[in-house]
């Protein structure tokens, strides 16, 4: 069982309640040790003191603030607790608010909160219901390695949920990123009606175990092939798909297609429709297809090959 990464009490007007806070998020990310090439020989990254190059322990490291000019604030660890004591082991909701008021804009990180002990089980069910049934959340501030942090907590399955939030000097305008934004035409009304089915013959329900990390797949995949002793191949890139030049003409033919794929129309109809659609089609589509209906070599097919290849299948 996972551990708690921070412990102390929920509080809500006069109504205390010790809590453990659990990630809600595994990390699955493939993480790789350094080597000098051509050697078995580790990297090891060490902390050392920049004039002397001796090692330095952590309880040797105090933080310092740069001032500029090569003068720095040196501040120890426990002077920053002393600042905040009691936001370090309290979580304190100061409001509550519609969820879908929050934007998806500010929220971080993902935690389930339960009570420390069974002993508290029954204030911790009576809030959980009441968040529940209010359908809003509560937001607070709290303190977690050094960090102050928004929060929304609100009930779960079962479980009360904390998401971590941005605060709203965290959060950067589009405009300070990219700087001017092109002028935006606006779509004529026909363009804009068949983006409009588009979206609509796209809308499906959210199944989250439909997607999945590709890339990681890979990765592990490579890892396995590589202590495998086997040779490793890859798939050329799809060439990018051309401009399109009429966008209603571009839509149509997707919502079109979109709309043909859930049906079965007589064989040969079908074998017509289908080579005339290919024809149609880029490099870059074919490929796609191609990848779905498991053609094997079409990494290395031209366009023409690809559409061969397809047909046939």
């Amino acid at each position: 069982m996972a551990r708690p990464v921070w412990s102390g009490a929920l509080s809500l007007g006069l109504v205390t309640v010790p809590v453990e806070l659990y990630p809600a998020v595994a990390d699955h990310t493939i993480h790789f040790h350094q080597f000098e090439r051509g050697t078995s020989d580790r990297i090891r990254n060490r902390k050392v003191n920049e004039r002397t190059g001796d090692e330095v322990t952590q309880d040797e490291i105090v933080k310092g603030y740069d001032l500029g000019g090569g003068d720095h604030v040196l501040v120890e660890p426990d002077e920053l607790d002393e600042i905040a004591p009691e936001r370090s082991r309290r979580i304190d909701i100061e409001q509550f608010v519609e969820l879908d008021e929050i934007d998806p804009w500010f929220f971080d990180k993902t935690y389930w909160l339960k009570p420390a002990k069974e002993d508290f089980a029954k204030a911790y069910g009576l809030l959980l219901q009441a968040m529940d049934r209010s359908e809003k959340a509560g937001v607070a501030k709290f303190v977690l390695r050094g960090k102050e942090y928004l929060a929304a907590v609100r009930a779960g399955q079962d479980v009360m949920v904390l998401n971590t939030l941005h605060f709203v000097a965290d959060l950067r305008k589009p405009k300070d990123v990219m700087g001017k934004l092109p002028q935006l035409p606006k779509p004529r009304p026909k363009e804009l009606d068949m983006a409009m089915a588009l979206v609509d013959e796209m809308t499906a329900p959210w199944k989250p175990e439909d997607y999945r990390d590709e890339y990681s797949e890979r990765v592990e995949e490579l890892i396995k092939a590589k202590e495998a002793g086997k040779e490793i191949t890859h798939e050329e890139e799809p060439e990018p798909s051309a401009d399109v030049v009429d966008l209603f003409e571009a839509l149509s033919r997707s919502v079109k297609n979109r709309k043909s794929g859930g049906k079965e129309p007589k064989k040969k109809a079908a074998k017509k429709q289908k080579q005339d659609e290919l024809s149609e089609l880029s490099k870059s589509d074919l490929d796609k297809l191609a990848r779905e209906q498991g053609v094997k070599g079409r990494s290395k097919m031209t366009r023409a090959e690809l559409e061969k290849a397809l047909k046939a299948s």
